[in-house]
């Protein structure tokens, strides 16, 4: 079957921006908020009626289209990823700052057929950016070609990582220790709230790594493409192949920073989406 790559990413983009108004006039005001699998783990009724807009959009252009959305699978849906074409949904990555009026927040849509990605949007609508990206045609921001910083040396490298919404004590206890063994290689280390916006920052250069334990699919989906595009590499958190669905991820300026980073995190096994 035939796919029309160029329909479906401007379809893709004509509902994020109607998706991004939303987000933008209620991002200001009062939010009704709940909680999910923890105290730290947040919904709001935007998160909701963003992944709605968007599903329902796809859906009416696209009805043979699969889908994967993270408000749909904490509903009870399955999270089932095969090779028909799957549109992968985040309606807003980074809840907590969403709560708290902290402006790095993201939409996230990746498209994968037959597993692999081919489109990748990543839009924070508060700041007026837009990541976008087509199976080999690179990676933009705001319309604007980008791309990751090279950087090859853990001691020059700035790194950005994530507590994660997971209450753990495990858990937590290797991410503190990989937080340590960081802090003395690394020029330095930075935590933003949002997986997606920080793949984004590799994508263009300004941090040169990123590496986090127990992120969803749709956390990684657009932000993998969006990556690759712009010259970056990505591994697993033990320095094997990225796999969209082990909620494990590494991923830098360069394969010699990404395997250098996985060579040094104490490992921990989550359970797959």
């Amino acid at each position: 079957m035939a796919h029309d790559l160029d329909l479906y990413y401007t379809t893709c983009l004509a509902l994020v921006e109607q998706a991004s108004e939303v987000i933008v006039k209620a991002f200001s005001k009062a939010k009704k908020v709940e909680t999910k699998s923890s105290d730290i783990d947040l919904v709001t009724e935007t998160d909701k009626e963003v992944e709605d807009l968007l599903i329902n959009g796809l859906k009416k252009a696209f009805p043979s289209h699969k889908f994967i959305g993270e408000e749909s699978v904490s509903g009870g849906e399955k999270c089932v990823l095969g090779d028909d074409p799957t549109w992968i949904i985040d309606p807003v990555d980074g809840t907590m700052n969403f709560v708290h009026t902290f402006p790095l927040i993201a939409i996230s849509i990746g498209l994968l057929i037959e597993k692999k990605p081919v489109i990748g949007v990543i839009c924070n609508p508060v700041l007026g950016q837009s990541y976008t990206a087509r199976l080999g045609q690179g990676a933009f921001l705001n319309g604007k070609p980008i791309k990751v910083s090279g950087q090859t040396e853990l001691s020059k490298a700035l790194l950005c990582t994530e507590f994660g919404t997971s209450t753990d004590i495990e858990k937590r206890e290797v991410v503190l220790k990989n937080l340590t063994t960081f802090l003395a290689r690394c020029h330095g280390v930075r935590g933003i709230g949002t997986c997606c916006c920080a793949m984004t920052m590799v994508a263009s250069g300004a941090v040169d790594a990123f590496c986090h334990l127990g992120m969803h699919c749709w956390d990684m989906a657009a932000g993998q493409l969006i990556i690759e595009e712009a010259g970056g590499f990505l591994c697993d958190y033990g320095g094997g192949p990225f796999d969209l669905m082990s909620r494990r991820i590494v991923c830098a300026g360069s394969e010699k920073l990404a395997k250098e980073i996985a060579g040094l995190l104490e490992q921990f096994e989550l359970e797959r989406d």
